[in-house]
């Protein structure tokens, strides 16, 4: 046993679990009714909005547990090197990649703050919501596929906060089906 290791974080996953829980939001994002049922276009855009979604789902649900913000920095610090890998992967060159990385921290940031705000709406968060995924993920057009969307925004939100913390963390919960919210 190293003499440190009485001072690591308990509530901090393990790399493998961060993994784990990150290939979860993958694999929702990818989704077949996301592109084929619900209007998200099936390109590398769509993707990265769909994953962008599912993170800040997880995010936020960990946000909302205090006990989450060691999983949560983790989480986030490894999407940001998935981002990285993938960018060197297409070939983009070592001078170009940082700031690639910046735009995909500024759209996260953006996109976090935009979901935060129609969720916090206190007139109607339900079309808040269905407006801010129309403008992000839908690139503005069909509110009505954005309101189905919406409604599975919800549905994931809800699923998430019947999560206790531990299990956020260990990743035994799983995303409502997409195909419910179509």
């Amino acid at each position: 046993m190293w003499p440190f290791d009485q001072f690591t974080n308990p509530k901090s996953p393990s790399r493998g679990t961060i993994e784990a829980i990150y290939g979860m939001i993958v694999a929702q994002a990818r989704e077949p009714a996301f592109y084929k049922t619900l209007g998200v276009q099936d390109s590398v855009n769509g993707r990265f909005e769909m994953i962008v979604l599912h993170l800040w789902l997880v995010l936020r649900q960990a946000r909302l547990q205090s006990d989450n913000t060691a999983f949560g920095q983790a989480l986030f610090d490894y999407f940001c090197s998935d981002m990285d890998a993938n960018l060197r992967e297409m070939g983009v060159g070592d001078l170009i990649v940082p700031k690639r990385m910046q735009k995909f921290g500024e759209a996260f940031y953006g996109r976090a703050a935009a979901y935060d705000r129609a969720m916090a709406d206190e007139t109607n968060p339900h079309e808040a919501m269905a407006k801010a995924l129309c403008r992000n993920v839908l690139n503005g057009f069909g509110l009505d596929k954005a309101r189905q969307l919406e409604a599975y925004v919800g549905n994931a939100a809800a699923t998430l906060a019947r999560v206790d913390a531990s299990a956020l963390r260990s990743g035994h919960w799983r995303f409502p089906p997409a195909i419910a919210a179509a």
